[in-house]
């Protein structure tokens, strides 16, 4: 059976399975440095900083075609998708686009390059993998924030944090199918698949809920709410409560961020039975109250033993070992990190 390289962004997407089994010592973790010029590459097995890709003037979203040969770039400074060779680093070319982007990824089959467009109304550009040109700009009612893809490469889903709304794309036409209503912004998304790779639930932040939402796409109706245990203190968050949420690859747990707690939150999956919490590092400004550190995003290595929390405020990502729920060490990385997705390599 032929090796071969495969691409896991646990956030926002469901697991793409491979031939071959894949472990911790060959992926990688890109850490995108938002208020910074960098994206930090984090080696899972000792949890350094190997290589930073440089000169991405606040970078936004990172992702890779599913061989893993290009990096998929964007960034707030500028309206391009940047198409990196990985292997090299050298700039592919940089491709316009028709707003400021927010999540990118690509398609199952990698033909084509989905960015989220947050400038309003909002649309979801589709860049031409081969030729890196955009090649149509699906227009939506309200500006992009994250995009999930089902495994059997027919849908995409995209949630709108400034407009209560997620948007649902055909994309074997390449256009909207149909926009969901809610009573506050939606923020970032997990999904979980039909065992055929059809959408089946969506987990989903929500910029007022101190927790998440389940969505089942079926219904096309939230199903489920769910709140953080309350027995701790509240810190001053930065932004909205909860914003950080991922499937571990085995499909076991479900690990969401709070702001408000300075935690990431780990139930267990399909019960979503309250397993536990860890804790994240604080942020003490010399005379004020100590304030979240502002967990960001979850990813996972390919294994499911090991989870990795960005924290703005604190400029630090966070392993920890998924089976216990302890922190293994915190790495400093840039500027307000956010963004994150794992690259397995062959």
């Amino acid at each position: 059976m032929n090796r071969r390289m495969c691409v896991f962004g646990w956030t926002g997407v469901v697991l793409i399975l491979c031939a071959t089994p894949l472990a911790a010592k060959t992926s990688r973790i890109y850490v995108t440095n938002h208020a910074g010029t960098t994206i930090s590459v984090i080696d899972p097995t000792t949890n350094k900083i190997v290589s930073e890709i440089k000169d991405i003037e606040a970078p936004e979203g990172v992702n890779f075609s599913p061989d893993g040969s290009r990096i998929y770039i964007t960034e707030i400074g500028e309206n391009v998708l940047k198409v990196l060779d990985r292997k090299s680093g050298k700039l592919i070319k940089k491709v316009p686009l028709s707003g400021i982007a927010n999540d990118v990824i690509a398609s199952v089959d990698g033909k084509f390059v989905f960015v989220c467009i947050h400038t309003e109304p909002g649309a979801l550009d589709v860049i031409d993998a081969k030729s890196l040109e955009k090649v149509k700009s699906i227009q939506t009612s309200k500006g992009l924030h994250d995009i999930a893809l089902s495994p059997d490469g027919k849908v995409a889903i995209a949630s709108a944090e400034g407009g209560k709304k997620l948007a649902v794309f055909d994309l074997t036409t390449l256009t909207l199918a149909w926009e969901k209503e809610f009573d506050m912004g939606t923020q970032v998304l997990a999904l979980q698949a039909n065992p055929d790779g059809s959408p089946n639930l969506l987990y989903l932040t929500m910029n007022r809920i101190r927790g998440f939402a389940v969505f089942d796409f079926a219904k096309r109706e939230i199903v489920n709410r769910v709140n953080f245990p309350t027995d701790e203190p509240e810190l001053i968050p930065s932004g909205s409560p909860s914003h950080a949420i991922g499937l571990t690859p085995d499909g076991k747990t479900l690990w969401v961020g709070s702001r408000t707690y300075d935690a990431v939150f780990v139930y267990s999956v399909p019960d979503l039975k309250y397993i536990g919490r860890v804790h994240m590092p604080q942020v003490e400004p010399p005379g004020h109250p100590a304030m979240s550190g502002a967990p960001f995003w979850v990813v996972f290595t390919p294994d499911s033993k090991t989870a990795y929390v960005s924290n703005a405020a604190d400029r630090s990502v966070c392993a920890v070992d998924v089976k216990t729920l302890k922190l293994v060490t915190r790495i400093q990385v840039g500027e307000e990190p956010g963004r994150m997705n794992t690259l397995a390599l062959p």
